[in-house]
């Protein structure tokens, strides 16, 4: 099911399967800032990250002497969910917990997104509920791709703050002890495909809580992410996009092993508690 919001600055369109952001375009423009999710280079627009985000060791868990078998970035992204209200700026979709969610992971969860234009700006909210008896771990994050349309050596990011980016690399797409110092000049990093070469950008702590995407020097959205301790920065080579993950958790070291209340970065949810989180595109 394909659902549009907008305001007198904004139109976002989203699809219930994944309760995905597919669109967000200027009124005024009609430029669509979101990767259009050309399925021949990367299909995906902007999915959600949960409960895990990254890749498992083995690409399972163990939780209570039993293993559970988990993709890459968990399963909300391929789930449909449910349009719980709908009004012209807004929309919330939920996804609870049913019998094939409980054979990946066995907690009884709701997953609630929220998301709303407010003026230039699209706030999306996360909202994971814990309905079930005892405290259920978690990680969550967003993996939004935003359109380079131009030469990708046109864009770059500027930090908010002063950086020492410091990037751990993936071995066999789990996290290494070994860190690449990014290259940045005056808070700004050149985007160019040779830094995604081994794949993704992760770091575990930024200074910064808003990012900016510059094209020809110029800012054309700023990205606000003030409740997410992890990032990263993604592309594939040659793709006419860059990806900026806020997160909260990221993959299995090597070293892991494999009980996720042992996972590094996994969050703790008790019993009955509603834990809240949100992030913000704000197109100049």
């Amino acid at each position: 099911m394909r659902i549009k919001i907008q305001n007198n600055e904004l139109i976002a369109e989203f699809n219930s399967k994944g309760a995905e952001l597919q669109s967000l375009k200027s009124c005024r423009s009609q430029r669509d800032y979101i990767w259009e999710g050309n399925p021949e280079i990367w299909g995906k627009h902007a999915p959600i990250l949960f409960p895990i985000v990254g890749t498992l060791k083995e690409n399972q868990y163990h939780y209570k002497n039993k293993i559970y078998a988990s993709p890459r970035h968990g399963f909300a992204r391929d789930m449909v969910f449910e349009v719980i209200s709908v009004s012209l700026h807004s929309v919330v979709f939920s996804l609870k917990a049913n019998a094939q969610t409980k054979e990946i992971y066995p907690f009884d969860f709701e997953l609630q997104i929220d998301y709303s234009l407010i003026k230039n700006n699209l706030e999306i909210n996360y909202h994971v509920i814990n309905h079930d008896c005892e405290r259920m771990p978690f990680s969550i994050g967003g993996h939004p791709a935003f359109a380079t349309p131009k030469n990708f050596d046109s864009y770059s990011l500027e930090f908010e703050e002063s950086e020492n980016l410091e990037s751990y690399t993936l071995e066999n797409d789990l996290l290494s002890n070994t860190t690449v110092t990014i290259p940045i000049n005056d808070r700004k990093l050149p985007l160019t495909y040779r830094l995604f070469e081994k794949d993704a950008l992760i770091f575990k702590k930024l200074n910064s809580k808003r990012i900016s995407l510059l094209e020809e020097n110029e800012p054309i959205l700023h990205f606000h992410f003030e409740n997410f301790k992890n990032f990263g920065i993604w592309t594939k080579i040659n793709a006419p996009f860059i990806c900026l993950e806020p997160w909260l958790g990221y993959s299995d070291l090597a070293a892991s092993d494999g009980n996720i209340e042992n996972k590094e970065g996994i969050l703790f949810l008790e019993a009955g508690k509603t834990f809240k989180c949100c992030y913000r595109i704000e197109i100049i």
